[in-house]
């Protein structure tokens, strides 16, 4: 059986070496149009901010290595130029000696990933102006650091997401200063505003100058540096910029070849990475795939995905339809400075577009015991179905242990999981590594307050705009007096909840109330408090005043 595989990397070289662990007799053929077949893609920005001072530990094997260990053909610097699909045949084009040739197959996968988002903008192909998606992308950026490195050296980057930010932090690590341009209304879209607004803050407060609702409109010389220009007027100059406004399928031979091409855009294959030719799969970013909450086909673009299709599309080209993929959840996180940020499923927006109902909880719990030293509290937002309680998405920021919480609710996310099975965990607990309650099981807890009428929440975009239409609201800060006077919400009065039974007496019953403390759990044993005692019409703020710091319109203090 002859295997042809083309594009390397996370997809075809794992597909490439699953298949000849399943069948040492397979023939293989990889055809990558770059110089590198497996190399550490994720790992990119950090050699450029010299954090991996090696440039070969970026590569997991060589041409010649991989072919060596799998008994595969690895053709570097070959481009797949068409693909007949009658005949089972690729055409070829040596790019060292420009010769092209045809190569048969019996059965081919298709893994030539994405490619950057290059807008036809006014300025675009000045020099200086770059994308990262390989090597070579690196290498050059790399060479440009260090070539203009100089007192009072800038770089913009367009784009607020997992890469721009990641490139954000390596370039001002050696030296630069950092401009971030994001047209949407926060930096990493993937979280929700509240999460958003936490890593916003601690980039602005390392140095990073952060810009947003604000559109790339161009690029223009002057003075010798680069300009970047924007829909709001403002004009910033760099000694380069680096486009980061996403990826899309690098769809063009399947179109060519007349594959279908999905709703959202990528190549579509059933559950066993096929496309509509049965002797053609596909895996990686150029792939289209039901979502597994909403089951509508979307584009992913992380290499963990990618690595499980390889596998799975590797065992079905052997073994017809013996593996079915699940699909993927999104499950993305980075190193943003000292903080980490992470998601995992669905975040307002989405649901928002899928016409889903859904409730929102935020906790901020330590990452570990309390009485351990070393601990800051950690971010966390839940998204869940009111009815059924079952996860949408969650995100995380925080310092520490920020990964294992958004991993544990990705895999139940992933197995149709509900907030009762985050409540049920088990964790391993010992004080420097958590809590006897974890924040996964913590965030459930919340989640099931509201679900069974044992707390009615608001968030704080709902507070703000009942406070902006002037609507009479009872605040209860029920926080200690010494909090209280550091600042509170609007005309909130203090009833600390250890004193709320005596001061209950001077707050009317009848008035629509909210109660709020620091993160919130003060704020639901007030909660019940209150409600048990006649309070009618009686809501907890969901985050406390941790979150209306970050994005609450009516601070006072």
């Amino acid at each position: 059986m002859k295997y042809v595989i083309i594009g390397g990397v996370a997809g075809g070289a794992s597909a490439a070496a699953r298949l000849k662990r399943i069948q040492e007799d397979a023939e293989i053929v990889i055809f990558e149009k770059g110089e590198y077949i497996s190399y550490a893609n994720c790992g990119l920005p950090y050699y450029i901010g010299n954090t991996i001072e090696d440039r070969k530990k970026l590569f997991v094997q060589t041409p010649v290595s991989f072919g060596n260990r799998y008994d595969a053909d690895v053709r570097t610097l070959n481009e797949v130029l068409s693909i007949d699909r009658a005949n089972k045949t690729v055409k070829v084009k040596n790019l060292r000696n420009g010769k092209e040739y045809e190569e048969s197959y019996d059965c081919l996968l298709l893994s030539p990933g994405a490619l950057p988002i290059v807008p036809p903008l006014p300025g675009i192909d000045l020099p200086h102006i770059y994308t990262l998606r390989n090597v070579p992308d690196c290498d050059m950026i790399k060479q440009r650091a260090i070539e203009q490195l100089r007192d009072g050296a800038a770089a913009v980057i367009i784009g607020g997401g997992f890469i721009g930010l990641e490139m954000a932090e390596n370039l001002q690590r050696i030296g630069y200063q950092v401009t971030v341009i994001e047209k949407a209304p926060h930096v990493l879209t993937p979280l929700d505003y509240p999460m958003a607004a936490i890593i916003q803050k601690h980039l602005q407060d390392k140095g990073v100058k952060v810009v947003t609702e604000t559109a790339l409109t161009g690029f223009t010389e002057k003075d010798g540096l680069l300009e970047v220009q924007t829909d709001k007027g403002g004009a910033y100059p760099c000694d380069m910029a680096i486009l980061s406004i996403g990826v899309r399928p690098n769809t063009q031979l399947a179109r060519d070849c007349g594959l279908e091409i999905g709703e959202s855009g990528g190549v579509k294959v059933d559950a066993y990475m096929r496309t509509s030719d049965e002797a053609i799969y596909a895996v990686g970013d150029v792939i289209e795939f039901p979502h597994p909450v909403t089951g509508k086909p979307y584009c992913n673009f992380l290499a963990g995905p990618a690595n499980a299709q390889a596998r799975i599309a590797a065992m079905n080209m052997v073994y017809p339809e013996s593996v079915r993929y699940s699909g993927s959840v999104t499950t993305a996180i980075a190193k943003i400075f000292e903080l980490t940020a992470a998601s995992t499923g669905l975040n307002e927006r989405h649901l928002k577009q899928q016409g889903l109902s859904y409730q929102t909880v935020i906790t901020h719990p330590a990452p570990f015991a309390t009485y351990y030293p070393g601990g800051e509290p950690m971010h966390i937002k839940l998204n869940f179905n009111p009815e059924t309680g079952r996860i949408y998405g969650a995100q995380a920021v925080g310092k520490l242990n920020v990964d294992k919480q958004i991993d544990t609710i990705s895999l139940l996310l992933k197995h149709e999981g509900t907030i009762f099975d985050m409540i049920n965990t088990e964790h391993a607990y010992a004080p420097p590594y958590g809590s006897a309650k974890s924040p996964v099981m913590f965030a459930g807890m919340v989640a099931e307050n509201i679900m069974s009428g044992m707390m009615n929440p608001i968030q704080v975009e709902e507070l703000d705009e009942l406070l902006d239409k002037g609507e009479e609201i009872q605040l209860v800060d029920v926080r200690e007096i010494q909090e209280y006077k550091t600042g509170t919400i609007a005309d909130a009065e203090n009833c600390p909840v250890d004193e709320l039974r005596e001061l209950m007496e001077d707050l009317d019953p009848e008035k629509k109330t909210v109660v709020f403390c620091e993160v919130g759990m003060r704020g639901y044993v007030a909660y019940r408090i209150l409600k048990q005692s006649g309070f009618t019409q009686i809501y907890n703020l969901i985050g406390g005043m941790k979150t209306y710091r970050l994005i609450g319109k009516h601070n006072r203090g």
